[in-house]
């Protein structure tokens, strides 16, 4: 039996598949695979040779953590329904994730974490010892004009074009992202954790029907 526990953490709410096997403090597998689709007909494939890669079985897991977002509604979608169905059948926790918190892990100070977004905009977290601000979706041409203090850390996509304006400092995530939902996920604690569920900060890209629902006659 196994001492250490074992976290498995994945996430498709990008243009990726990303997985992460965790065994206590250690990564003993992970892997992203770039693909704009077919995330969700390559996520267990993928899973699976994680599992193989690090001789771990799916009884063995002790958690699961999952990306929730902000990004791709279709990918969150699928990464969130499959953690959910993971932790009813194998009967263990799990953790949701939100990519603000995976690019800011263990950053020093305050952090201001970018997530890019359709239509030169992006999701926009400020991360502060006392909590995290609510997150915002902003043009990037307008990123100036948010109220934050000097000499934050930024981390994500743009950051290095961003920060200097706003007299901050930009870094990149200190481990990747999978890696970093596996040990967020190990580190929180399941029994006040809610359960996944998908981080939206803009409406579907998707239109109503045109035309009118059918009439149901009696």
């Amino acid at each position: 039996m196994r001492s250490d526990p074992i976290i498995l953490a994945f996430d498709t709410s990008a243009a990726h598949c990303a997985a992460a096997l965790l065994s206590g403090d250690r990564v003993i597998a992970a892997r992203v695979e770039e693909m704009k689709k077919g995330q969700a007909e390559r996520l267990f494939p993928l899973l699976e040779d994680i599992l193989a890669e690090g001789q771990i079985a799916w009884s063995d897991l002790t958690r699961i953590g999952v990306g929730i977002g902000p990004g791709n509604f279709t990918g969150i979608r699928i990464a969130v329904s499959a953690a959910r169905g993971l932790a009813l059948s194998l009967n263990v926790p799990a953790i949701g994730v939100s990519t603000f918190q995976a690019l800011t892990w263990d950053l020093p100070g305050d952090s201001v974490a970018l997530v890019p977004a359709p239509q030169n905009r992006a999701y926009v977290q400020h991360m502060t010892a006392q909590g995290s601000q609510d997150p915002q979706l902003i043009q990037l041409e307008d990123i100036a004009d948010l109220s934050l203090p000097a000499g934050l850390t930024w981390v994500g996509a743009g950051a290095e074009d961003i920060a200097p304006r706003l007299n901050g400092t930009a870094t990149a995530p200190r481990v990747p992202l999978a890696e970093a939902i596996a040990r967020i996920a190990a580190r929180t604690d399941a029994s006040t954790a809610p359960s996944p569920a998908p981080l939206y900060l803009r409406p579907a890209d998707a239109a109503p029907p045109r035309d009118a629902p059918p009439e149901i006659v009696a």
